[in-house]
């Protein structure tokens, strides 16, 4: 539902971010991100109406994206960055003006992830991210800057947290993960993998000492890890987050460029140059595709050769089948 002074989606008791849970409590504050979010599900929700023949109320929601994309782009953008909400009383939340919460990830990275905003803002929104987000030395990637702590306003219970702990100005592993996509979608790969490893829990316990400061299990996806000292790099709520999920889907999808569409598989890797390739074994019911990524021009993207048991497909798309067979699967990239 989109109201208010900026035609945006009402963020309501809270949007992606429940802890928001009074920055709309009158019912006319307004969210950014979910309007970037649903630019994306409107578009999505069109392919599927056309897929059906329903191409009228198609159009519809199109249109509707188009509008809502205008509509952040006149009202949204910072100068820097794309804020994060506005309040009932139309006061901005995630702003350079802002003295807490002044830049907000998910602000930043839906707006490249929905393929709604305008291409420089995005990078130039993201390059604020990469500046003001990403800590290389303490290996995380925050949700936001400065953390809510001595604001008047109340932005609501994500205010109860001490400031640096979990989703108030800490790092908030789903949120970080979009963060790295964002990078891989704008074609800057190296960015993309940069986060991908800060975020990868292996290598927040490297050495005995690195793992008795993170404090928490090194094979699984900590939800969140703190930013704030004495707890700077320990983290938080491991076995019970969404990040896990999301982790996985950057790596294969994201990364690998490992992507499924109905029964046919398309490999499109954002990858560093200087991998020379690599290797993944997919199943798909009873059968095995044994993927050979070759990258002997060094790059970062771009798919010039595929082939599927030595027979060259010129479409590039892998058809799968389930006929409990091994099949070699060549992409070679440039």
């Amino acid at each position: 539902m989109t109201s208010g002074k900026h035609n945006l989606p009402l963020i309501a008791g809270g949007d992606w971010n429940d802890g928001m849970n009074r920055v709309g409590i009158e019912g006319r504050g307004e969210s950014i991100w979910l309007g970037w979010f649903l630019y994306s599900t409107l578009n999505r929700f069109a392919d599927l109406c056309e897929q059906r023949g329903q191409d009228e109320p198609a159009a519809g929601y199109r249109q509707c994206a188009i509008d809502l994309a205008q509509a952040i782009e006149h009202s949204a953008w910072d100068g820097n960055w794309y804020v994060r909400a506005f309040y009932d009383d139309g006061s901005l939340l995630g702003s350079s003006e802002n003295q807490e919460c002044q830049i907000d990830s998910i602000a930043q990275s839906w707006a490249i992830l929905s393929g709604a905003c305008d291409r420089q803002r995005a990078s130039r929104a993201m390059q604020s991210v990469y500046e003001r987000l990403v800590l290389n030395h303490q290996r995380m990637v925050l949700l936001f800057t400065l953390p809510f702590d001595k604001t008047l306003r109340d932005p609501g219970y994500i205010k109860g947290y001490p400031p640096g702990v979990r989703e108030n100005g800490g790092q908030y592993t789903h949120a970080a993960l979009w963060s790295a996509w964002a990078f891989l979608n704008l074609d800057q790969s190296e960015k993309g993998f940069e986060l991908f490893q800060l975020l990868n829990p292996i290598l927040h316990a490297e050495t005995l000492d690195q793992a008795n400061h993170y404090r928490v299990e090194p094979y699984v996806v900590a939800a969140d890890v703190y930013s704030a000292p004495p707890f700077t790099g320990q983290g938080g709520w491991t076995w019970y987050t969404g990040s896990s999920s999301w982790m996985y889907r950057l790596g294969l999808e994201g990364l690998l460029g490992i992507k499924k569409k109905g029964n046919l598989l398309e490999v499109d890797p954002r990858i560093p140059g200087n991998w020379p390739g690599f290797r993944v074994t997919y199943r798909f019911g009873t059968a095995f595709y044994e993927f050979i990524v070759q990258n002997p021009d060094s790059v970062n993207q771009g798919v010039k050769q595929v082939y599927l048991n030595d027979q060259e497909l010129t479409d590039k798309q892998i058809p799968l089948l389930q006929d409990d067979g091994n099949h070699t699967v060549v992409i070679v990239m440039g």
